[in-house]
């Protein structure tokens, strides 16, 4: 391989977010953070700090949207942008302890072209990187048609690129329809969809998904656990268990790290212990997607995997 990993990150909607947090001394009541935010960011971001080339390849419009790509610019991401619709945003609250969401704004629906000019874009960047990662807007806000999630699976697969997705509902069904390399879902989503319901267990509902398309399936389980389906064999990931202080965007983490370790042309098993401790190194720190390659890769040597066959 010459020169960096490179990832594609398919982010079509991030968001502004602006966060309060406790004042230190007597700097006023608050200090007011300004940051990007949404999955597709916050996975960009953890790419970056694992040495890898990233292209953000979103939609970026109306007010929040310049705002956006600048900052975004500034944290030394590649974006390729469509100039359309307009983002989300959010304001939340820390200064108490706890997260209070004092104000929400969701991103608008892209018109037709304006899905075909991000999807183009998409296309174009993915073909030229060791990986892409597929991720979305929050559950229940409607950016795009969810068949894009499929269409982009198939046709970068199709001219040999690797698809890694962390979706749920009809995205993810779609990408597994598309017949998905690694599918990243939790157990809490899996929970919501009506998958453990059905199957029974979080082995018997990954079985159903790779039967149902996906090529191999991590799920994250909400705290320093993980499981895996590769090739037949179930995983068990354990991560040091570590006190929170954040508990969101651990599973982004573990997905960007996941994309990482198959960037550099790692094995699937190394790459889920490797996002295994991004995850929980994630939630010692405030900012989501964050945590350095140094300690990331230190802390891995620590994380268990244990195998066992498939039922």
């Amino acid at each position: 391989m010459s020169g960096p990993p490179r990832v594609c990150v398919f982010a079509p909607a991030p968001l502004l977010t602006v966060t309060i947090e406790k004042a230190i001394a007597d700097r006023g009541d608050g200090e007011v953070h300004l940051h990007p935010g949404g999955q597709g960011f916050w996975v960009a971001r953890l790419l970056t700090r694992l040495d890898v080339d990233v292209v953000v390849c979103a939609a970026l419009g109306g007010e929040t949207g310049p705002i956006l790509r600048r900052l975004m610019l500034d944290m030394g991401l590649k974006v390729v942008a469509v100039d359309a619709g307009s983002n989300g945003a959010y304001v939340h609250d820390r200064r108490s302890g706890q997260r209070i969401e004092v104000a929400a704004m969701p991103a608008h629906t892209l018109s037709r072209h304006d899905v075909d000019d991000l999807y183009g874009a998409t296309l174009v960047e993915a073909l030229s990187a060791d990986v892409t990662v597929l991720s979305g807007p929050e559950r229940d806000v409607a950016v795009l048609p969810d068949d894009t999630y499929r269409r982009l699976t198939v046709d970068i697969r199709a001219n040999g690129g690797r698809v890694v997705a962390d979706l749920s509902g009809d995205r993810l069904r779609a990408v597994v329809a598309g017949g998905i390399d690694v599918l990243k879902v939790s157990e809490e989503e899996l929970q919501c969809d009506g998958l453990l319901a059905e199957t029974g267990s979080v082995e018997a509902a990954m079985a159903r998904l790779v039967e149902d398309g996906a090529g191999s399936v991590i799920v994250s389980h909400g705290d320093e656990r993980a499981s895996a389906m590769i090739g037949g064999e179930v995983l068990h990931a354990t991560a040091p268990a570590l006190e929170p202080v954040e508990k969101r965007g651990a599973g982004d983490s573990l997905t960007a790290a996941v994309a990482a370790g198959l960037a550099r042309g790692g094995s699937l098993a190394d790459a889920l212990r490797l996002g295994s401790a991004a995850g929980a190194l994630n939630v010692t720190r405030r900012g989501l997607g964050s945590g350095g390659r140094d300690q990331i890769e230190r802390l891995a040597e620590r994380v268990r995997i244990e195998h066992e066959e498939a039922s």
